[in-house]
């Protein structure tokens, strides 16, 4: 028995019941399309305005390259772009967790378990529903109860089983492609300046303030799609868990530090608080989400298909051996962010 697990927590079924795979993936298909169309859309129009017919074939060129790299890139490719360390399956309190998450939400596989050395508070999944994988940072292990981050796991959990992690890693490339497009467009707005100042003609404006914008067009258009991913996200973790009020909890505290689409405004900085990728960041308002857990706490014969995991807290400590000084968030060509 794991050290922190009573013994109901593994005296139950895998979960059944709410939406099942197909219900979810169709919702998801349909979202992934309508990205790729957005991003076809803020790339062709641009370079369109700079180049003519040879930007728009510019952007279909880029839109093969993007699809291929977002639907098969694999789990460990991207914890490696943040240097994120595997934990090892074992009887720690953190791997013994995600064994009865798994075991509760019914996946094929058990995902693999990251923790990334950073001081801020997040956590994401990445991969398929076949072959995944969970990151954390470890700020979030280190301000966040055991019962909280239980919460977070079952939602990222939530994620893999509702197969929601090719929208969210199409969502990821796609941020970062056009973060680079905002990167060229400063670089233009320069060669616009110094072109006025020596009378010679000065590329389109409306070009420069298009791809300026993407980054954040983009993440408007994330927000809105994500609103009912995440909700039941949400629903899912509280069913695997049991605890509505400690997701409730996590969520109030991960809220501090994360920002909103429109700092994706701003020319990105080390200490900006919205973090990239994407993957951190597509969430709805945190007090609708809080409301909606209150609602299955208030009813939680409607929703709560697990007795709650027993859990003792006990001192955390550092997985991956980084101290406070080397884990400040820092901004790292192009659009990672850790």
């Amino acid at each position: 028995m794991p050290p922190f697990l009573g013994a109901s927590a593994l005296d139950t079924k895998p979960l059944s019941g709410g939406k099942t795979l197909a219900q979810t993936s169709g919702p998801n298909l349909w979202h992934a399309g309508l990205l790729f169309l957005a991003f076809f859309v803020l790339v062709a129009i641009p370079t369109m305005l700079l180049w003519g017919l040879g930007g728009l074939i510019a952007a279909v060129i880029l839109l093969a390259v993007v699809w291929p790299l977002a639907v098969r890139m694999p789990p460990e490719a991207v914890m490696r772009l943040y240097q994120a360390t595997r934990i090892p399956r074992d009887d720690s309190q953190l791997s013994s967790l995600v064994d009865v998450l798994c075991y509760r939400a019914d996946l094929p596989r058990r995902p693999d378990l990251y923790v990334i050395p950073s001081a801020t508070l997040n956590a994401f999944a990445a991969g398929s529903r076949d072959h995944s994988a969970i990151a954390v940072t470890e700020g979030l292990l280190r301000r966040l109860s055991l019962a909280e981050t239980a919460g977070v796991l079952a939602h990222e959990m939530a994620h893999i089983r509702n197969n929601d992690l090719l929208v969210m890693g199409l969502a990821d490339v796609i941020t970062r492609v056009l973060q680079l497009m905002s990167y060229a467009a400063l670089g233009l707005a320069l060669f616009n300046v110094f072109a006025l100042t020596t009378g010679e003609d000065t590329i389109s404006w409306w070009a420069v303030l298009l791809l300026y914008l993407a980054p954040a067009l983009s993440s408007l258009l994330q927000l809105g799609l994500s609103r009912a991913r995440e909700f039941e996200a949400d629903r899912t973790a509280v069913a695997l868990t049991g605890d509505a009020a400690s997701l409730a909890s996590a969520l109030r505290g991960l809220e501090t530090y994360t920002g909103h689409f429109w700092e994706d405004l701003m020319f990105p900085v080390p200490a900006r608080r919205v973090p990239l990728p994407s993957l951190l960041r597509t969430h709805p308002e945190t007090e609708d989400r809080v409301e909606r857990l209150k609602s299955i706490a208030a009813a939680p014969e409607e929703h709560l298909r697990h007795a709650p995991l027993v859990i003792v807290e006990q001192p955390m400590m550092s997985l991956v051996g980084y101290g406070p000084g080397d884990m400040r968030p820092r901004y790292r060509w192009p659009g990672l962010w850790f």
